[in-house]
């Protein structure tokens, strides 16, 4: 009886090795002016996630939050900008599920770290707390896959 290679009798692991805060950035650009008036701004939110293989199993996530917050004007009232990453060991995974892990649950890890940062930033700021809504990061995975291979058979 022969035995199976190696990378075959890995069992799968996962381990969180360090959260930490890659970038962070705030900007108040029409202060003092912007306290002037009601503090009700429109907000928009944009997410990005990206990865990186720093060695063998070993992989940084980092999950990006940009805030723009603007009055009835279109006058920008801030801009807050986090870059939220985690370390984490992944070891034994089919590529289908080592591409979800990384696009999906390690994002879902970093973003209530990524939120509390922004509403910290906000609050400094000397605006009202903005405390934002969870993220189904399954379904943006999902998504973004779907784009991606619909743009693949573009391609062909």
């Amino acid at each position: 009886m022969s035995e199976l290679p190696p990378e075959e009798n890995v069992k799968p692991q996962f381990a969180l090795q360090r959260i930490y805060v890659k970038d962070v950035s705030f900007e108040s650009p029409g202060s003092p002016n912007t306290f002037r008036g009601a503090l009700k701004p429109a907000v928009n939110l944009d997410l990005n996630t990206r990865k990186n293989m720093i060695e063998d199993s070993l992989w940084e996530v980092v999950l990006s939050l940009t805030l723009t917050a603007k009055d009835e004007n279109e006058n920008t009232m801030y801009l807050a900008e986090v870059q939220q990453a985690g370390i984490f060991v992944i070891n034994g995974l089919e590529e289908d599920a080592l591409n979800h892990t990384l696009g999906s649950f390690c994002p879902n890890i970093l973003f209530p770290y990524a939120r509390e940062c922004i509403d910290a930033l906000i609050v400094k700021g000397s605006f009202p707390p903005l405390m934002l809504a969870p993220v189904n990061f399954d379904a943006l995975y999902e998504q973004a896959k779907l784009a991606q291979e619909r743009q693949e058979a573009n391609v062909q």
